[in-house]
């Protein structure tokens, strides 16, 4: 039986071709204009926002790009890539991999840029969005937009689903509120029945990230959901000449580099305002007419971004929140 579009319901028959396995409830097919046999199996519709989050590309970014953040990639790639890649491993040892992984930490720490280094370095299918792209002023829209991304991701296996600033649909559930608020917890819950329904998940791994862990709800944070919580810190003054050579290395340069002195100017800063730093070293070069960049420039540019940093507000992150990226699977 088919239901077409306008509405009435008929009974037909098959092409002799056509994989009559493929043909369960809800499947789309075609249907030849005159006797309305089923022609072909048609794949699943796919709404316009979920393509454009298949299609945002994670460009390539790879593990060494990333500096500072050795055993969080080591906890990343255990809990996303090992399962997909080698899931026999679990198998053998009887447990059953991790679903999810919520990246927290500071603002410009990485936790972006370690999901696409997960998505460029393995073969499985990558979805990208941001949590506040979802909410839809329609009501019930947006807890089908969660529907629909888990149904493309589960019939395009193996693959990772990013939820970026996932505050803005994760944050704890209250009695009272506006209306906006109520269709967010919709949203909030129909993505807690995705991650924890009956549906299995199979193949299909969720990374979430936020700066905000402390206002996430708690029925999302507790295992089954998201098994582990990884903490991308501030990089240490180690880590941070790491970073700063690994921004460094694309920059023409003249003379030796003190990278250890430049790090010494740059307390508190994080993996982008390091990044930050060879951009102004690059600009004072330019301003100076040079095509190369000195150790002066480093310097300058360190103590210009320390005076703008004292402009920010300084968020306090609990370090007893998760588990500071030592738990287990």
């Amino acid at each position: 039986i088919v239901k077409a579009s306008s509405g009435p319901r008929y009974v037909v028959g098959c092409r002799g071709k056509v994989d009559k396995a493929r043909l369960k409830n809800g499947t789309r097919v075609a249907l030849d204009m005159t006797t309305l046999t089923i022609m072909r199996a048609l794949p699943r519709e796919v709404d316009p926002v979920v393509y454009n989050m298949l299609h945002e590309s994670p460009g390539q970014a790879d593990y060494s790009s990333i500096g500072g953040l050795g055993e969080q990639i080591r906890e990343l790639r255990e809990s996303i890539e090992l399962p997909l890649m080698n899931p026999e491993l679990f198998l053998r040892v009887g447990v059953k991999p991790p679903k999810g992984v919520l990246l927290y930490g500071p603002p410009g720490t990485g936790k972006t840029l370690l999901a696409r280094a997960i998505a460029s370095n393995i073969d499985a299918n990558f979805l990208k969005v941001v949590a506040s792209a979802i909410v839809d002023k329609y009501i019930g829209e947006s807890a089908r937009l969660i529907r629909e991304m888990f149904a493309y991701a589960r019939d395009h296996q193996p693959c990772v689903i990013f939820m970026d600033e996932v505050d803005a649909i994760g944050g704890r559930r209250f009695s009272e509120g506006t209306s906006a608020d109520r269709e967010i917890q919709r949203t909030l819950m129909e993505l807690l029945n995705q991650l924890d329904g009956f549906d299995v998940l199979g193949k299909v791994k969720m990374i979430m990230a936020t700066n905000r862990p402390d206002v996430l709800d708690p029925a999302l944070l507790r295992p089954g959901r998201l098994d582990r919580k990884i903490e991308i810190p501030l990089p240490n003054e180690s880590s941070r000449v790491e970073i700063l050579k690994i921004h460094a290395s694309s920059l023409a340069k003249s003379g030796d580099i003190d990278y250890e002195a430049v790090v010494k100017l740059a307390e508190g800063f994080n993996g982008a305002d390091l990044r930050n730093i060879c951009t102004e070293a690059g600009m004072f070069a330019i301003r100076d007419e040079r095509d190369y960049t000195l150790h002066e420039d480093f310097v300058k540019a360190a103590r210009k971004i320390s005076d703008t940093k004292k402009l920010e507000p300084s968020a306090s992150y609990d370090s007893s929140f998760g588990d500071g990226g030592k738990s287990g699977g």
